[in-house]
């Protein structure tokens, strides 16, 4: 082996070509060993890898490597998350089909992913727009409608004006289409939806199971399923009727001050019938917000009906009732009693307009008049109250069910935030839903023997609107049960149906049907699952409620799809922006002598702060470029270095510089492998091996970071160490250690040591725990405070011979300058302080 440069150009390919050739990293169901499955959630096939998906996939990539060297069969696949609206756009813009656009985009990224070396299992590779993978969906989506976990029904939807689709709550982000970006608008339409309801006690109980998830995703969960207990009761209007209303904060009853109803309520739309300024706002209300989220921060607006509700527990009290549009007929019973003083909703309802503010829970019973100057939501003791007066929280609200079960006017309710997830969309590059609606029969289920519902190819994008809808033959056909004229469902099934069930149809692939139960069995649930943050609602909720549901109706015996999550951080970098407020990709700009400029035009550049990478910024890095300059292995080794891998990794060009200093540093050591070395170390070796025990578990703990600092100690250790066999084997395991991380230059080290076989198909190095006690120390040795000297010695020395050698240390001696030592003050294991 010679001290020429380690060439990533050639290394990274030959080795890749090696592995496939192997088939290295191929799952086999059948192995008798260990199974463990790793995922990274799968990409959108946009076009580009972004470093964002490099740093997620080299923490997965560790992961697999290493489990496959201690002897585990590994599933670690990959495919795509390949439908949605960003291919019907392209294709809008592009003139071309979105299958077309998608393909080419996959075959694409498949390169970048391969051009980084990770170990992964490309025969399980699929889209999920393959009408093969689809159409396994809509078999899946048959058997829940068959169990009753599918339901057809008009309802109020999240409308997206630009993309001319609906939209779930979770997809609204305030206010705003998640995609598009467009203000959101409320509309009735006949929808299909999934009862997720029906798994909100499991889904919430089933949290307390994911010991090894994050706990700001857990509770993200757990507030979205949102479980309240409270008190559901009726008021009796001063027309005749009722209006029931819910609450979780039954103990404020005596601080109402109102009641509001939404603007759909059957109060509202019959005063809207017969009065044109009722109906008004009903139509302004339906212009606004859509989710509870947004409401809690839009201007509060209501319509007084001329309407009072009776206080019931206080007959002598009458409520003004309002039309309100910041109350949601989807959420309760679509009427709220306003409590202004202890909720910021109701208090800024009611200064607006005018309506009495009533402290009813105080720290100190001394408040109870004190102006309040914003709602109060923290516990304390009844005041106002009547009978309920110095009452803790708790006990008043029990109180006031009690009463109210007594007298028969309300009773003790649980209710959920959670609600069923409307899955029809009005696009065509998704799903097709495998229904057909016929005049004479109803709703019609599609054969299973007739799937996959395939998606027409003549379709025309270039008019806003479901083109499916508007085709002038896809969607006719005859109704399977009477055989007259019917039409296929034109809706297609939001994409996050396709990425709920993915991670199953990796796990087993048969021809007939979506997955084989026993394959399930021995691979599910996934080992460890890594993703960003941003999908802890949407995908990881909708993943869970998806494998309950099929574990309900019989399909699998797996309750949760991932046992260990983690959420990796975004890769950033510092934005430029031209002095005309263009946008500058780090490419085109230089910094010279501390100013930054433009390259073309030499112009200053304004410098922005350190943020998320994103396209419309241009502060993004380009993978490929950054491969050819560096190699894959610099590039993994810095998104597992510096930064905790749940943190956010600024990006930086002398970052990579120095991680491309360290592959050469290695490649030189690699260089130095001398099996004809004899001798011992027993420094160098016990340092070999805490490496191992250190690397392997902050692996195991996904704490890159650690591991690569104890790498950097290990190599320092073998390069200052005289020839023996000991560094021998420290070079050797080095080259196993870094596999995992740097695998192309761990390959061509180890074939250029004479070793046999791939790096990718060794066994991790075996501790010798012998050697992870330290067996010496170093002890300083002090004269009158001041160190002057260290030795090294066998732990546990008794102090008399610690204190000899101390004696006997020529700097000591150097430094008592012939000053007799008066006292001898001795800390076994760490100290010596002569007094002189």
């Amino acid at each position: 082996m010679t001290h020429t440069r380690f060439d990533p150009s050639q290394a990274d390919g030959q080795w890749q070509r090696a592995w496939e050739e192997a088939q290295c990293f191929r799952a086999d169901s059948d192995s008798p060993k260990p199974k463990s499955y790793v995922l990274e959630m799968f990409p959108y096939p946009s076009g580009r890898i972004h470093i964002g998906h490099v740093r997620n996939y080299t923490m997965g990539d560790v992961v697999a490597r290493t489990k496959k060297m201690r002897g585990f069969e590994v599933l670690h696949p990959m495919g795509w998350d390949a439908f949605g609206m960003p291919a019907e756009n392209a294709a809008m813009e592009k003139n071309i089909h979105p299958g077309t656009w998608t393909y080419q985009n996959i075959a694409g990224m498949k390169a970048q992913l391969k051009r980084l070396g990770f170990a992964l299992d490309w025969t399980r590779e699929f889209a999920t727009c393959d009408p093969e993978y689809y159409g396994h969906e809509q078999a899946l989506f048959l058997d829940l409608y068959e169990a009753g976990l599918v339901y057809r029904k008009e309802s109020a939807v999240n409308w997206d004006p630009v993309d001319q689709t609906v939209l779930a709550n979770e997809q609204v982000i305030d206010g705003r289409g998640w995609r598009s970006g467009a203000l959101v608008e409320k509309r009735k339409l006949s929808q299909w939806f999934l009862k997720i309801t029906d798994f909100a006690q499991e889904l919430l109980d089933g949290l307390g199971e994911l010991k090894d998830w994050p706990d700001k995703v857990r509770l993200m969960q757990e507030n979205w399923i949102g479980k309240s207990q409270g008190l559901q009761f009726r008021f009796g209007l001063t027309n005749g009727e009722t209006v029931e209303v819910y609450s979780t904060r039954p103990d404020t009853i005596f601080g109402a001050s109102f009641v509001a109803v939404a603007p759909d309520h059957p109060i509202a739309q019959g005063l809207g019938a017969r009065d044109a300024q009722a109906a008004a706002f009903i139509e302004k209300c339906r212009e606004g917000g859509t989710t509870a989220a947004e409401l809690e921060t839009a201007e509060k607006l209501g319509y007084d009906t001329g309407i009072a509700a009776v206080h019931p527990l206080d007959r002598r009290r009458n409520l003004p009732v309002y039309i309100a549009n910041f109350v949601l007929m989807e959420y309760g019973t679509g009427a709220v009693m306003g409590v202004p003083a202890h909720d910021q909703r109701d208090f800024d309802f009611a200064t607006k307009y005018d309506l009495p503010i009533v402290r009813v829970v105080a720290a100190d019973a001394a408040d109870a008049d004190a102006p309040l100057a914003a709602a109060e939501t923290g516990d304390g003791t009844l005041v106002n109250s009547g009978f309920l007066d110095g009452m803790a929280v708790a006990r008043a609200k029990r109180a006031v069910i009690d009463r109210a079960e007594g007298e028969g006017w309300g009773a003790g309710k649980t209710v959920w935030r959670l609600r069923d997830w409307g899955v029809s969309r009005q696009r065509y590059w998704g799903t097709p839903i495998p229904f057909i609606h016929c005049d004479a029969c109803g709703v019609v289920p599609v054969s299973k023997s007739q799937l996959p519902v395939t998606l027409p190819e003549d379709v025309d994008l270039s008019i806003p609107g479901n083109p499916l809808a508007r085709h002038p033959t896809w969607k006719l056909i005859s109704c399977p049960e009477c055989g007259g004229a019917a039409n296929r469902e034109t809706d297609t099934l939001d994409t996050f149906v396709d990425s709920s069930w993915y991670f199953l149809r990796f796990a087993s692939q048969p021809a007939d049907r979506p997955f084989d139960p026993q394959e399930i069995a021995a691979w599910m649930p996934v080992n460890q699952y890594i993703g960003g943050i941003e999908h802890a609602i949407l995908h990881l909720l909708y993943s869970r409620f998806w494998t309950q549901a099929l574990k309900r109706i019989g399909k699998i015996d797996v309750a949760e799809p991932f046992a260990s999550l983690f959420t990796q951080g975004m890769v950033t970098h510092e934005t430029y922006r031209a002095p005309d407020g263009r946008w500058l990709a780090p490419e085109d700009v230089d910094n010279r002598g501390g100013g930054v400029i433009e390259k073309a035009n030499g112009q200053p550049v304004e410098v922005g702060r350190v943020v998320k990478m994103s396209k419309s910024k241009k502060n993004v890095v380009d993978p490929d470029a950054i491969i050819d300059r560096y190699g894959a292995d610099a590039v993994r080794w810095f998104m597992l270095s510096d930064s905790p891998p749940e943190r956010d990794l600024p990006w930086s060009e002398s970052g990579i510089e120095g991680c491309a200093r360290f592959v050469q540093r290695l490649w030189r050591l690699f260089a130095e492998f001398n099996p004809q070395a004899s001798g011992e170390d027993k420094a160098l070796s016990r340092a070999t091996h805490q490496a191992i025990a250190a690397v392997g578990g902050a692996i195991d703990e996904l704490s890159f970071n650690k591991a690569v600092a104890r790498i950097y100690e290990m190599t320092t250790a073998a390069e200052k160490a005289t020839p023996s066999a000991a560094r021998t084997e420290a070079i050797r395991t080095l080259a196993l250690l870094v596999s995992p991380m740097m695998p192309h230059l761990a390959e061509s080290g180890w074939a250029a040591m004479g070793q046999s076989g791939l790096v990718a198909e060794q066994v991790w190095p075996e501790v010798d725990p012998a050697l992870l006690v330290e067996d010496e120390v170093t002890i300083a040795v002090q004269v009158k405070g001041k160190l002057r000297d260290t030795l090294t010695v066998p732990k546990g020395l008794p102090n008399a011979e610690v204190e000899a050698l101390a004696l006997a240390s020529e700097k000591i001696q150097r430094a008592l300058d012939g000053a007799p030592v008066r006292k001898v003050i001795v800390v076994p294991d760490r100290l010596v302080n002569l007094v002189a």
